[in-house]
């Protein structure tokens, strides 16, 4: 899952996979957030003003068919590093 928190936009991007484009948009919300669709699956996650607006991510995930907590995750990790791409792998851990 790739992230980036653009400061000067005040905008997350979330890539749930790798796309070159995206074929259609789904509205989670009036305003805030978006989930792009790219070949009929769920490729990326806009949230605008997330510092306001992280409460409509878990919906995003669950429309997506992703971990909500994973998600959550990337987008923290985004707001703490702003205006750089950060990449998060969520591998199962491994039976002991």
């Amino acid at each position: 899952m790739r992230a980036e928190y653009d400061s000067e936009a005040d905008a997350l991007s979330i890539d749930l996979i790798d796309a070159s484009s995206w074929d259609d948009s789904i509205s989670i919300d009036e305003t805030y957030c978006h989930l792009s669709v790219a070949q009929g699956v769920p490729a990326n996650i806009e949230l605008l003003s997330p510092t306001k607006s992280l409460s409509f991510l878990g919906e995003a995930a669950r429309r997506a068919g992703v971990d909500p907590d994973e998600v959550l995750a990337a987008a923290r990790s985004a707001l703490a590093a702003p205006d750089r791409i950060v990449t998060l792998d969520f591998s199962p851990l491994a039976a002991k």
